[in-house]
C-alpha cells in the first residue's frame, strides 16, 4: 500500500528520534557557531557560487539539478542533519510555523533548503488538512527549481482523496507521471481514500481511468470497491469492476457473487438473481454457492411483488438440503424461510422453520427486521392466530420474551369486532364481545373519523383482486379466523388419517397379536373419526307447521316480541326470516345437543399401538432394502377408502413443503389433485378418468416409498398431471414397455435396487440434513383433544404473555376470555381475568359482574364470589345491594352450625 507521509528514500537517515545526541553536535542550538571564522568565509563563498550556478541542492548535499554537482564536507552533513531532525520533528507535530522557522534558520546558516525540507513543509500542511497551504508549498518548491519527492506527491494524494477532490488528485498523478514517477501506488491510495471518504462515484471514475491506462489494482482494492458499490446499490459499477478484475487475471469468487446478489435481491426481479445463482452452481469450486448465496436468492423470491413464488423457494430449499454436507443454514436463512412461508400462507412450513429459528439467540429480532418488509414477525403471529394455532403462538411469544423482543404494534391491530390475537380465535368467532354495558355507537363513529370522512367502510374490496389480510386497512375487512376448537378437530382427523394409512400399510401385525375382527373394529373406528360427525345443514321448520311454543322460541332467540295470537306470531316469524335472507344472515334453527362420543378403552388401547414412522429415515431405509416386510401389507383399498383419505389430504398439503423438495428427500403423500384449468374443461370426463384410475389402483397392492419415488421420477417428463395419468394407464396396458414394474412388493424393491435409480444413502429428510432433533416428536405426537378448560387456560396464558411483551388487549378481548371461562365453567379463573382487566383500566357493566357472581354462588364456589366482590370494592366498582345480599346470605348459610361450622 502507499508509503507513510514521513517515509524517506533508502539513503536518508532514520527519523525515529526527534533530535540528535548533543555530544555529537556541540552548540546545536546555534548551528553556525560550530564553524570557525577562518573556515566560514571560504565555505560561505563556495555556497554562494553553488547557488548561483546550480540554483538548488539536495538536503544531504546532492545536487537536484542537471548542471553540476559537488561533494559536501562531513561538517556540513552533520549541520544539515541537525536542521533536518528539527524540521521533521516539527513537521510530525503539524507545526507549519515551526517548519518555516527551521527553513529560515537553514538559509541563515548558509544551507539551501532541498526537496526534503519542502517535503516537511508540505507534510505539516497535510496534517493540518490545509490543501491550499500544501499546494502553495509545492509551488514554492517548484519555483526554486527543485524536483519534489515521490513522498510529497503521495502526501498530497492522501489529502485530496480524503477530501473528495478527485480532479486535483488526478492532476497530481499527471504531474508525477510527467516526472517519470511510478504512479501506481499513488493511484491506489487516491482510490482508497476516496472510498473511505464515501466518494464512491469519484472513486469509481478514478479507478476505471487508471485501469484503462494499464494500472493493476490490488486484490484488496478490488474487493473493497465491489463491496462498497454493492452496499449503495451501484450494481453497474460493481459489475464493471468485477469484469476488470477478471480481465486482470483474478476470477470472481463466491464473495464477489454474493455482493452482486445483494443488489439483485432488492431489484424486484428474482430471475436476475437466480441466473447469477445458476452461474455459481455450475461454475468452479471457488465460486460455488454458500449459505449467504441461498439467503440472497430466497430473499429475492420472497420479497418479489409479482406472484406466488413459494414453489421457487421450495426448489431452492431442496437444492440447499441436498448440499447439506457442504453448507448449513444460519439464522438469516430460517428468518427468510419463515417470512416466505408466512407471506404465502403455508403456515405449517413457517412453523417448522420457526422452530429452527428459535434456537438462535435474537432470532425473532432478525425476523422482525425493525418492522420493514411488512413486519414478518407480526404477519407470523397473526397467521398463527388466524389458523387457531395458539400453542405455537404461545411458543413464539415465549421465544420473543427470551430475545427481549417486544410485540410489534401491527400484531395487535384490531379486527372489526374489536378483538385482537388475544381473543379472535375464541368461539363465537366474528362477534363483538358482550361487555355488560351499552355501547355508545355515535361516539365510536366519531372516534373512527366518521365526521371527517376518514372512517373506512366495513366492506371488503371488490373485483378480481383477492382480499389481502396483510395490507394496511385490513382492520375493516379482516379474514375469517379458524377457532382453536376447529383446529384441534382438524389435527385429530389428520393424525388418525395417518394412523389409518399406517394400518393399511403394515396390516394387522402393527396391532400385535390380534384377531381379524379386532383389526376391522380398529379400521372402522379410525374411519369414523376421520369422517367426523354428520354436518348436514339444518333448515328451519316451515312456519306454517310450527306450534305456538316453537314460534315463540324462535322469536325470543332473536330478541323479538312474543305476544299476540298464533297468526301474529306466524307473520312476525315470516318477516324476520325475510329480513335475515335479504341481509345475508343465517336463519335461526333450534339448537341441537351434540351427542357425547362413546369411549371404548379397548379400541383406544389398540389404536395407541400404531406407531407412526414419519421422519424415521432408518425405518424406510430398511423397508426399501426388503427388511421387516410382512405379508399383510397388500390389502387392497376400496374406492371409498381413497375418498376418506382424499377428503382430508388438502388440510395437510403443507406437511410438508420441506419434505417434498430434492430428489433424495422422502415423500409421504401422493398428489391426486387436478389442475384448476383442467377442471374448467371437460369436468365430466376428468371425473370419470379419476374413478377409473382409482378402480385400477384397487387391483394393485399398496406401494411403498421406493416404488412411489420411481413412479415420480418416471412421471416428471410429463407436461401435466393429466398426461401423466394417461401415460401410466398406457404403461399398465402394455406389459412389454420399458416402464414395466412388478406388482409384488418384494420383487418391486428388488427391481428398484437393481435399476439403481438412487442410492440408499440418498434417503434422508430435511430433519436429518439440518439436525432437527425435535421434528420426529412433533410429527408423531398424538394431538391433544380440545376442551373448554384447556382453551381458557391458553387464553389466560396468552393474555398475560401479550401484556408482558408490551401489548394492550382490548376490553373485548378481556370480555371474550371471561365468557369462555363462563362457558367452561371455571370460577377459579374469574378472579384472575377480572384483576387483569381492571389493571388495564377497563370496567365491565354491572350485568356481567352480577352474572359471574351468581354463577359462583350457583356452583357453590362461595370463596370465589367473595374474592370477586372484594376485588370490585378495591377497584372502586360499585356492587349492587341485591348482589351483596345474596353473597352475605350464602356466607351466613355456609357458616351456620347446620353446615358443620360454629363460626
Amino acid at each position: 500500500m502507499a508509503s507513510s507521509l514521513l517515509t524517506y528514500p533508502p539513503f536518508s537517515l532514520s527519523l525515529t528520534s526527534t533530535s540528535a545526541p548533543r555530544s555529537s553536535v556541540p552548540l546545536a542550538a546555534s548551528p553556525s557557531a560550530s564553524i570557525s571564522t577562518s573556515q566560514r568565509k571560504p565555505r560561505r563563498k563556495k555556497q554562494q557560487n553553488q547557488q548561483n550556478d546550480l540554483k538548488s541542492s539536495d538536503d544531504n548535499g546532492y545536487s537536484g539539478s542537471l548542471e553540476g554537482s559537488f561533494t559536501p564536507s562531513n561538517a556540513e552533513k552533520l549541520l544539515r542533519l541537525v536542521f533536518m531532525e528539527e524540521l521533521m520533528g516539527r513537521a510530525r507535530n503539524g507545526s507549519v510555523l515551526g517548519v518555516s522557522d527551521v527553513i529560515y534558520d537553514m538559509i541563515a546558516a548558509g544551507l539551501t533548503p532541498g526537496p526534503r525540507s519542502f517535503h516537511g513543509l508540505v507534510v505539516a500542511h497535510v496534517l493540518n488538512r490545509d490543501e491550499e497551504g500544501a499546494m502553495h508549498a509545492l509551488k514554492r518548491e517548484l519555483s526554486e527549481g527543485l524536483r519534489p519527492l515521490h513522498e510529497t506527491f503521495v502526501s498530497l494524494i492522501r489529502l485530496f482523496g480524503s477530501k473528495g477532490h478527485a480532479t486535483r488528485g488526478l492532476e497530481i498523478l499527471a504531474a508525477m507521471e510527467k516526472l517519470n514517477y511510478d504512479i501506481r501506488q499513488a493511484w491506489l491510495l487516491l482510490v482508497e481514500e476516496l472510498v473511505k471518504g464515501r466518494h464512491l462515484e469519484d472513486a469509481n471514475r478514478v479507478f476505471l481511468k487508471g485501469a484503462e491506462g494499464g494500472l493493476r489494482a490490488t486484490d484488496e482494492l478490488y474487493d473493497l470497491l465491489i463491496e462498497e458499490d454493492c452496499k449503495v446499490g451501484d450494481h453497474s459499477n460493481a459489475l464493471t469492476i468485477a469484469y476488470e478484475m477478471e480481465a486482470a487475471g483474478r476470477m470472481a469468487t463466491t464473495s464477489h457473487f454474493n455482493c452482486l446478489l445483494s443488489v439483485q435481491a432488492t431489484c424486484g426481479i428474482p430471475e436476475v438473481a437466480f441466473s447469477t445463482f445458476e452461474n455459481m452452481e455450475y461454475g468452479e469450486a471457488y465460486m460455488k454457492p454458500d449459505t449467504e448465496t441461498y439467503n440472497w436468492v430466497i430473499q429475492a423470491y420472497t420479497r418479489a411483488e409479482s406472484y406466488d413464488r413459494v414453489q421457487d423457494v421450495a426448489e431452492l430449499l431442496g437444492m440447499m438440503v441436498e448440499d447439506y454436507k457442504r453448507l448449513q443454514p444460519n439464522v438469516r436463512t430460517y428468518a427468510l424461510l419463515v417470512e416466505c412461508f408466512t407471506k404465502y400462507c403455508v403456515t405449517r412450513e413457517a412453523i417448522r422453520h420457526f422452530r429452527g429459528l428459535k434456537n438462535y439467540e435474537g432470532g425473532t429480532k432478525i425476523l422482525h427486521n425493525d418492522g420493514q418488509y411488512g413486519d414478518p414477525l407480526s404477519l407470523y403471529l397473526r397467521a398463527l392466530c388466524r389458523e387457531g394455532r395458539i400453542v405455537e403462538l404461545l411458543d413464539a411469544l415465549e421465544t420473543m420474551a427470551k430475545d427481549n423482543q417486544q410485540i410489534p404494534p401491527r400484531a395487535m391491530i384490531l379486527s372489526r369486532k374489536y378483538r385482537t390475537l388475544v381473543s379472535s380465535w375464541l368461539e363465537p368467532l366474528q362477534e363483538e364481545a358482550d361487555i355488560g354495558q351499552e355501547v355508545d355507537y355515535m361516539s365510536r363513529y366519531i372516534a373512527e373519523g366518521g365526521l371527517t370522512g376518514e372512517r373506512k367502510r366495513w366492506v371488503p374490496r371488490r373485483g378480481k383482486t383477492p382480499l389481502d389480510p396483510d395490507a394496511d386497512g385490513f382492520i375493516y375487512s379482516n379474514p375469517m379466523e379458524t377457532s382453536f376448537k376447529q383446529r384441534c378437530l382438524e389435527e385429530v382427523k389428520i393424525y388418525h388419517r395417518k394412523l389409518l394409512r399406517m394400518l393399511w400399510n403394515e396390516g394387522p401385525s402393527v396391532l400385535g397379536n390380534v384377531s381379524e375382527s379386532d383389526y376391522i373394529r380398529v379400521e372402522e373406528r379410525l374411519k369414523k373419526i376421520i369422517k367426523g360427525p354428520e354436518t348436514s345443514s339444518l333448515k328451519p321448520k316451515a312456519a306454517s307447521k310450527m306450534i305456538v311454543s316453537e314460534l315463540k322460541e324462535e322469536l325470543e332467540a332473536q330478541g323479538l316480541p312474543t305476544d299476540g295470537t298464533r297468526n301474529v306470531l306466524y307473520q312476525r316469524v315470516q318477516k324476520a326470516r325475510r329480513i335475515n335472507r335479504s341481509r345475508g344472515r343465517p336463519l335461526w334453527v333450534p339448537p341441537v345437543e351434540e351427542e357425547e362420543e362413546e369411549v371404548d378403552e379397548e379400541l383406544d388401547e389398540l389404536i395407541s399401538r400404531i406407531k407412526l414412522q414419519e421422519g424415521n429415515t432408518e425405518f424406510w431405509r430398511r423397508r426399501f432394502l426388503g427388511e421387516d416386510l410382512n405379508e399383510n401389507h397388500s390389502k387392497p383399498l376400496e374406492v371409498k377408502d381413497y375418498d376418506i383419505l382424499d377428503a382430508t389430504d388438502d388440510a395437510d398439503v403443507g406437511d410438508d413443503v420441506g419434505d417434498d423438495v430434492g430428489d433424495g428427500i422422502v415423500k409421504e403423500t401422493e398428489d391426486d389433485e387436478v389442475d384448476e384449468d383442467e377442471e374448467v374443461e371437460q369436468t365430466e370426463i376428468q371425473v370419470g378418468d379419476r374413478v377409473k384410475d382409482k378402480e385400477a389402483e384397487t387391483t394393485k397392492p399398496l406401494q411403498m416409498i421406493g416404488v412411489q419415488l420411481l413412479k415420480d421420477s418416471d412421471q416428471r417428463s410429463g407436461s401435466s398431471r393429466k398426461s401423466k395419468r394417461r401415460s401410466s394407464r398406457v404403461s399398465m396396458d402394455n406389459d412389454d414397455d420399458d416402464d414395466w414394474f412388478p406388482e409384488d412388493i418384494h420383487e418391486a424393491f428388488k427391481e428398484l435396487r437393481n435399476r439403481k435409480v438412487f442410492d440408499v444413502s440418498d434417503m434422508y429428510t430435511i430433519a436429518d440434513a439440518w439436525g432437527w432433533t425435535w421434528e420426529k416428536d412433533f410429527k408423531n405426537k398424538a394431538p391433544r383433544r380440545w376442551s373448554q378448560e384447556w382453551e381458557v387456560e391458553l387464553a389466560i396464558k396468552l393474555m398475560t404473555k401479550v401484556i408482558e411483551l408490551g401489548g394492550i388487549p382490548t376490553i373485548g378481548d378481556c370480555a371474550m376470555v371471561l365468557r369462555a371461562a363462563i362457558r367452561a365453567p371455571m370460577p377459579s379463573a374469574f378472579l384472575q381475568i377480572l384483576q387483569t382487566t381492571h389493571n388495564l383500566g377497563y370496567v365491565f357493566g354491572s350485568p356481567l359482574y352480577d352474572e359471574i357472581i351468581s354463577m359462583c354462588l350457583d356452583l357453590g364456589e362461595l370463596d370465589a364470589s367473595i374474592a370477586i366482590v372484594a376485588d370490585l370494592e378495591t377497584s372502586g366498582i360499585k356492587v349492587p345491594d341485591e348482589t351483596l345480599d345474596r353473597v352475605i346470605s350464602a356466607r351466613q348459610a355456609n357458616d351456620s352450625p347446620v353446615n358443620g361450622s360454629s363460626l
